[in-house]
């Protein structure tokens, strides 16, 4: 049997986001014929994993919840036992974190966010940079190649047979653990940006933090969450962690909607990844309406509230 690739599927307390489970896609494409090896670092027993050939559990006391430098130790010791054809993770701040770790200690180059890679001598990849604005052509030499897939770029499987599972207890050094999470503290409640089907969102065209309010009314009906651009958030109308964008948040929401955002590519790269992109702006020449599945060339003072008491009235009857 040929090389297995190893994908680390991350998780927290046993339950695995759906974005960790696109690096299990990336690693089927990437070596043919190779199998599929997923790795869950900690917890009692790994979860259910759709998309793997086999799973390499891997077991420490001191990997009782998420410590990236112990997890890229045990997760290096693992690659030396099992010689992998590569290592993949899907590029969450957790995965890039990982194999940053692993790379470190095997002394090898890590390619994040790679779209496309073709093995060979040297492999070849395809991989987004400068936050999504660019495509980037390079090559890669390594005798452990080590790449992260890039986010909403690859469909996580969903369903598969089960199975099995391997133990592997690696030898952490005593303060591998030193950067551990110890605590969680809840600080939003329900949907929230990254996980909303709908988004709703506005720009320097809201005008205001008070203008917001007809956003919030709209996102209520719909079961969404708001967000908004760079400039809203510069303005001071509203919190950083609602910004969508190259320096804000990454979303992939069913739908959506733009409220007098122009789309310049900064905020564009931050929403890129939603399925259906709905405009509502006075410029029927903006980025966004350009880009947009559907646009509504309105002043959104007037298309929001309309929208809100058509949804108000359906909702009644």
């Amino acid at each position: 049997m040929s090389a297995p690739v190893l994908v680390v599927v991350e998780h927290d307390r046993g339950a695995i986001p759906d974005d960790a489970r696109q690096g299990l896609a990336f690693a089927r494409e990437l070596v043919p014929d190779a199998p599929v090896a997923a790795v869950v670092i900690g917890g009692e027993t790994p979860p259910e994993i759709a998309g793997a050939d086999t799973v390499w559990h891997v077991r420490h006391a001191e990997l009782s919840d998420y410590a990236p430098e112990a997890w890229g130790d045990a997760l290096h010791q693992l690659a030396e036992h099992v010689q992998p054809a590569a290592i993949v993770a899907s590029g969450t701040e957790r995965g890039n974190e990982v194999l940053a770790h692993v790379a470190a200690l095997a002394d090898q180059p890590f390619a994040a966010n790679v779209v496309q890679a073709t093995p060979g001598s040297p492999w070849t990849l395809r991989r987004i940079r400068w936050g999504g604005s660019l495509l980037e052509d390079a090559t890669l030499e390594s005798r452990l190649p080590i790449l992260s897939a890039a986010l909403h770029q690859f469909e996580a499987p969903t369903a598969g047979e089960p199975t099995p599972v391997t133990d592997f207890t690696p030898e952490l050094r005593p303060d591998a653990a030193r950067t551990r999470i110890v605590d969680r503290v809840q600080v939003a409640e329900g949907i929230t940006l990254t996980t909303a089907p709908v988004v709703v969102s506005g720009g320097r065209g809201v005008g205001s933090e008070e203008g917001f309010a007809a956003l919030e009314a709209l996102a209520e009906l719909l079961g969404a969450a708001v967000g908004c651009s760079r400039v809203v958030t510069n303005q001071g109308w509203r919190p950083h962690a609602d910004q969508v964008g190259q320096t804000g948040k990454r979303v992939a929401p069913e739908l959506y909607v733009a409220c007098g955002i122009s789309g310049a590519i900064q905020h564009w790269v931050g929403m890129q990844a939603a399925k259906h992109v709905l405009a509502i702006n006075t410029d029927r020449d903006a980025p966004m309406v350009t880009k947009a599945d559907y646009a509504v060339i309105g002043d959104l003072h007037e298309v929001v509230p309309a929208i809100v008491d058509e949804l108000k009235k359906r909702a009644s009857r």
